[in-house]
C-alpha cells in the first residue's frame, strides 16, 4: 500500500492504476465499469490487515546507544491501531463510493444525456447560473452524504486517509468488455476546508486538488475571481461526471463558521454537492461543526443522509481503551522493559484522557525522558515519569486536558474543539461493544502469526530470488541469510515486491564480491602451483607440457572425447 502522501497543499494523493475488472457479488453493482474496477467489497480481515500499522523496534535497536534509540522512538508516531471505528467508518465508505456510483453508470443513456446538457450550460455560463437548478435538476444524480464529527487528536484524519488509500485514487480505462472505453476515473478526493471558511475557496480547492493529480489547470480556467460559486459548481459537476469522481472528502469543516455566508447557505451548498453534483461527500470536523447543523433540522438532515458518525475519546474501563494501550506498550526501546502495572494504566489515562494522539505523544516523551534522565538509570517508565513528562513536555494542552478530567462544561465551551454530543454517543454504543471482542480476538490472532507470515515471506522470496537463476556464485542458503536480514528489518506490512527488489539488489552485490573473490583466490591459490612445476620442469630440464600431463592438468583429448 502506497504511503500517506501530500502536496504543499495539503493533497492526499494515492495509486493509479489500470483497470481490471472484477465480478460483483451484488447484482445491481455489474455491468458499471467505475464499479467493477475497484477492489472487492473488504472483510473485517481485509481492514484488519491492511490498516494497522505497527512499527517494528528490534532487539538489537533497543541494546543501541541512547542517540539511537532517540531515533527509532520516532518510529512509534506512525502506530495505527484498529479499532471499532474504523470498522465502521469503512463500512460507511465502501457503500458511499458503490451507491454513488449506480445513477451515473457511464454505459447508460442517462450519462450522456447529463455530459450534454452540462456542455450546453457552459456554453451560455454567463447566463447559465440564472437557470443552474432548473436545467440541473433534469438530470439530477442525488449521492448520500456522510459527517464524521469528533474531537481533536481522536485520529479521524489518520483512519479516513488510511482507509482511502485502500482504493486507488486514479483509474485509467481502456477497453471494457472487448470495446473500446477510454476513461479516467477518480475514485477519492480529498481537500481542506479554507480556513477562512469561502466557498469560492473551497471550489478551487477542488479544481486544484484535480490538477495536482492529473497535471490538468482547471483552476485557471474555471476558479479566477469573477467566477460566482454557483457558476464553479457547474464546473465541479462536469469535472466529477468526466472523471467518475467516486467520493468527495472535506476535512476540516468547521472552518466554514469563520464564513462570511450565512449557515443555511452553507449547508444548500453542501446538498447541491450531493444532489446536483452527484458527488458522495464526506465532511469531517470538529466539534465546533455540530453548530453547522443546528439551525435547519431539515437541510442538517440531508447534509448528512448517510447519517452522522460522532467520535469520541476511548473510556478508561473500556476493552478498547486496554488493548489500544496494551499494544502501544510493545513498542518500547528502552534497555530495561516497563511493565503495564495498573498504577501505571491509571496515570497514563489520566494524562492522556483516552485521546489516541495525546497517548501515542505521552508514550514516546515519557520514554525520551527515561533515556536522558541520569536519575532513572534503569529507564523504566513509572507513574513519575509520565506525570513529569505531562506536566513539562505536553504543558501547552493541559487547559484542555483539564476540562475534560473535571467535565467543567465553561472551560469545555472555550475549547470547543473537544467537546462532544454525548447523546449521540449512546447510540453506537451497544454496537461498538460488540466489535471491541472481535477486534481484540482477531488481532491477538494476527500477532501470533505474524511470526509464520515473516518466515512464509521468507520462504516464497527465498524460492522466487533463486529461481533467476543469475547468482552463480552464491549458495541456497546465502540467498536465504539476505533475504531474512531484508524481510526481519522491515515491517510486516512492506510490499512483497518491494522486499524481492531489495533482496536481488543485494544478492547482486553480494555475487559480485564473491565473484572477484573467488577470481583473486584463483590467482593466488591455483595459478601460483602452474607456475612453480614450470619452474621444477626447467630445473629438471624438462619440457613443462610433460610434468603438467603428469601432475593431471593436461589431459589427453582421445581419453577426453571417446572415453
Amino acid at each position: 500500500m502506497r504511503s500517506l502522501e501530500k502536496t504543499n497543499n495539503l493533497v492526499l494523493k494515492g495509486d493509479f492504476e489500470k483497470a481490471t475488472y472484477r465480478e460483483q457479488a451484488l447484482s445491481e453493482y455489474s455491468n458499471n465499469p467505475f464499479i467493477e474496477a475497484l477492489p472487492c467489497i473488504f472483510d473485517e480481515d481485509n481492514v484488519l490487515e491492511r490498516f494497522m500499522v505497527t512499527p517494528r523496534i528490534t532487539q538489537q535497536e533497543k541494546q543501541s546507544e541512547t542517540n539511537i534509540r532517540y531515533h527509532v522512538l520516532k518510529r512509534v508516531k506512525n502506530f495505527i491501531q484498529p479499532l471499532p471505528i474504523h470498522f465502521e467508518v469503512e463500512r460507511r465508505l465502501s457503500t458511499l463510493i458503490r451507491r454513488g456510483y449506480l445513477a451515473r453508470n457511464p454505459l447508460e443513456k442517462t450519462f450522456f444525456e447529463r455530459i450534454r446538457v452540462l456542455h450546453q450550460l457552459r456554453e451560455d455560463e454567463e447566463e447559465a447560473h440564472k437557470y443552474i437548478d432548473e436545467r440541473l435538476n433534469y438530470i439530477r444524480s442525488t449521492a448520500d452524504s456522510l459527517s464524521i464529527i469528533g474531537i481533536s487528536g481522536i485520529g479521524k484524519t489518520t483512519a479516513i486517509e488510511r482507509l482511502l488509500l485502500m482504493y486507488p485514487q486514479v483509474i485509467k480505462h481502456e477497453t471494457y468488455k472487448g470495446q473500446p472505453f477510454n476513461r479516467t476515473q477518480i475514485v477519492w478526493l480529498k481537500i481542506d476546508c479554507p480556513y477562512d471558511g469561502s466557498l469560492s475557496t473551497l471550489c478551487k480547492s477542488f479544481f486544484k486538488a484535480i490538477d495536482d493529480l492529473l497535471g490538468t489547470r482547471y483552476l485557471e480556467k474555471y476558479g479566477y475571481l469573477n467566477r460566482i460559486t454557483s457558476t464553479m459548481l457547474l464546473h465541479m459537476t462536469s469535472l466529477a461526471s468526466m472523471y467518475g469522481i467516486g467520493m468527495l472528502v472535506i476535512d476540516e469543516i468547521q472552518h466554514l463558521l469563520h464564513s462570511k455566508n450565512d449557515q443555511e447557505e452553507m449547508l444548500n451548498f453542501f446538498v447541491t454537492l450531493s444532489n446536483t453534483v452527484g458527488i458522495p461527500t464526506v465532511l469531517i470536523g470538529t466539534s465546533k461543526a455540530q453548530q453547522l447543523f443546528k439551525g435547519n433540522f431539515r437541510q442538517a438532515r440531508r447534509a448528512a443522509s448517510d447519517g452522522a458518525i460522532i467520535w469520541d475519546r476511548m473510556a478508561e474501563d473500556s476493552e478498547e481503551w486496554d488493548f489500544f494501550l496494551e499494544t502501544l506498550w510493545e513498542l518500547q526501546c528502552l534497555k530495561t522493559r516497563s511493565e503495564l502495572t495498573e498504577d501505571v494504566k491509571k496515570t497514563f489515562y489520566e494524562e492522556c484522557q483516552g485521546i489516541t494522539s495525546v497517548a501515542v505523544n505521552l508514550f514516546i516523551l515519557a520514554q525520551e525522558r527515561a533515556l536522558f534522565d541520569e536519575s532513572n538509570e534503569e529507564e523504566r517508565i513509572t507513574p513519575r515519569v509520565l506525570k513529569k513528562t505531562a506536566k513539562e513536555d505536553m504543558k501547552i494542552i493541559q487547559p484542555m486536558l483539564n476540562a475534560i478530567r473535571k467535565n467543567d462544561l465553561k472551560a469545555m465551551y472555550k475549547y470547543e474543539d473537544i467537546m462532544i454530543n454525548l447523546d449521540d454517543l449512546m447510540i453506537n454504543h451497544k454496537q461498538n461493544t460488540e466489535y471491541e471482542g472481535k477486534i481484540k480476538k482477531a488481532m491477538k490472532e494476527r500477532q501470533n502469526t505474524l511470526g509464520y507470515k515473516r518466515q512464509d515471506t521468507i520462504e516464497n522470496l527465498t524460492v522466487e530470488v533463486a529461481s533467476l537463476g543469475i547468482f552463480d556464485n552464491l549458495e541456497l542458503s546465502d540467498i536465504k541469510r539476505i533475504i531474512i536480514r531484508i524481510v526481519e528489518n522491515n515491517p510486516i506490512d512492506t510490499d512483497l515486491n518491494v522486499l524481492k527488489t531489495d533482496s536481488i539488489q543485494q544478492a547482486i552485490t553480494i555475487n559480485q564480491q564473491k565473484k572477484k573473490n573467488k577470481e583473486s583466490k584463483m590467482q593466488k591459490g591455483e595459478l601460483l602451483p602452474l607456475l612453480t612445476l614450470r619452474t621444477a620442469a626447467i630445473e629438471k630440464k624438462q619440457h613443462p607440457y610433460e610434468l603438467l600431463k603428469l601432475k593431471g592438468f593436461i589431459k589427453s583429448p582421445l581419453q577426453e572425447f571417446y572415453k
